[in-house]
C-alpha cells in the first residue's frame, strides 16, 4: 500500500496554512512524513523539504506564529485581479496547455523584478537544510521556453534550493531561476497542486491552500482527482476553509498574514484530524 502526499501552492499564507495543518495532524497521529513520496508545487514544496528534514513542524511552525519582524522575506505588494488579468491576457488564443504556459513564461521573462540572487537569499532562508532528504521528495517547475511541466529530485543532479526557488518563481513577481542553462518558473503556473504526479500510489492526500477550476486549457483539481480514482487510487483533497481563506488575505505573499494563516491551519487540522487520520492509515 503506498501513500503519496500532495501539497499545493499558495504563497507565503499557503506556506504558514499548511505547516499549521499538518503540524496538527502528526499531533493527531496522522505521520504524513511517512508519505512513500511526497509532491510539492511551490509554496507545497517549501513545506514539503521542511517535513521531510524533521523532526516534526513544530520549529517551523513556531516561526509561522511569531509576530512578523524583521527577517528574509522581500514584502511584494499584488494586485491578485491584475495578476489574473495578466495571466488571461497572456493565454488569450492558446491552442493547448504547453502553448499557454509558453505565453506565461515569456511574460515572466519580460517582466522586471529583484534579481535571481536576491530572491534566491529569501530561499535559503526558509529551509533549515539545504540538502535533499533520504525520502522520495518531488518539485515541480515549468520550462519559462518550453512550457512543459519537470520535476526535481535528489537524483536530477539539481541543488535544493535552486529547486525549490525555481518551483516558487510567480510568473510576473519573482525572477525565473536559471538551472542547467535553461529559465523555470513557478510550477503551480499549469496546476497548483500537480496532483497527477501522484499516479500509481493507492492513497494520496492532496493538501491544497488554493485550487483552480477549469479554465481553457488548465486542468482543474477535479479532473485531476477524477483521473487518480480511475487509475485506482482512493483520494482525500484538504483545502483551506472560509476562516483561513479570510487569514490569507487579498495578498497571500504578504508576510504579515503568517500568524493567522498558521493558526487558521490548526484549527482545521484539528477539526480533520479523525478523517485524516482514518484515510491515511487504511489499507484495502
Amino acid at each position: 500500500m503506498s501513500r503519496a502526499l500532495v501539497l499545493g501552492g499558495g504563497g507565503l499564507a499557503g506556506i504558514a496554512w499548511e505547516i499549521g495543518l499538518l503540524a496538527e495532524l502528526a499531533q493527531a497521529g496522522s505521520d504524513l512524513a511517512a508519505a512513500d513520496t511526497v509532491i510539492g508545487t511551490s509554496a507545497g514544496w517549501v513545506v514539503g523539504a521542511l517535513l521531510r528534514a524533521g523532526p516534526g513542524l513544530e520549529a517551523p511552525l513556531a516561526a509561522q506564529l511569531a509576530a512578523y519582524g524583521s527577517d528574509a522575506e522581500l514584502p511584494v505588494k499584488i494586485d491578485p485581479d491584475l495578476l489574473m488579468n495578466m495571466f488571461g491576457e497572456a493565454v488569450s488564443g492558446a491552442r493547448d496547455l504547453p502553448a499557454a504556459l509558453c505565453r506565461i513564461g515569456a511574460m515572466a521573462l519580460a517582466t522586471p523584478t529583484v534579481t535571481e540572487q536576491e530572491r534566491r537569499r529569501v530561499i535559503e532562508a526558509r529551509l533549515p537544510r539545504h540538502a535533499w532528504s533520504e525520502g522520495r521528495l518531488l518539485v515541480t517547475a515549468v520550462d519559462a521556453e518550453r512550457g512543459t511541466l519537470v520535476t526535481f529530485d535528489r537524483d536530477s543532479g539539481v541543488d535544493l534550493v535552486d529547486a525549490v526557488a525555481a518551483s516558487c518563481a510567480i510568473p510576473g513577481v519573482w525572477p525565473p531561476v536559471t538551472i542547467g542553462g535553461r529559465r523555470y518558473i513557478d510550477g503551480g503556473s499549469g496546476s497548483a497542486t500537480n496532483a497527477g504526479l501522484a499516479a500509481g500510489h493507492d492513497i494520496v492526500l492532496v493538501v491544497a491552500p488554493m485550487t483552480t477550476p477549469v479554465r481553457g486549457p488548465f486542468p482543474g483539481i477535479d479532473d485531476e482527482v477524477h483521473d487518480l480514482e480511475r487509475a485506482g487510487a482512493r483520494v482525500l483533497v484538504v483545502t483551506a476553509d472560509d476562516a483561513a481563506r479570510t487569514a490569507f488575505g487579498p495578498n497571500p505573499l504578504d508576510p504579515t498574514v503568517r500568524p493567522a494563516s498558521a493558526r487558521a491551519g490548526r484549527r482545521q487540522g484539528w477539526s480533520l484530524a479523525h478523517t485524516v487520520r482514518a484515510f491515511w492509515t487504511a489499507s484495502r
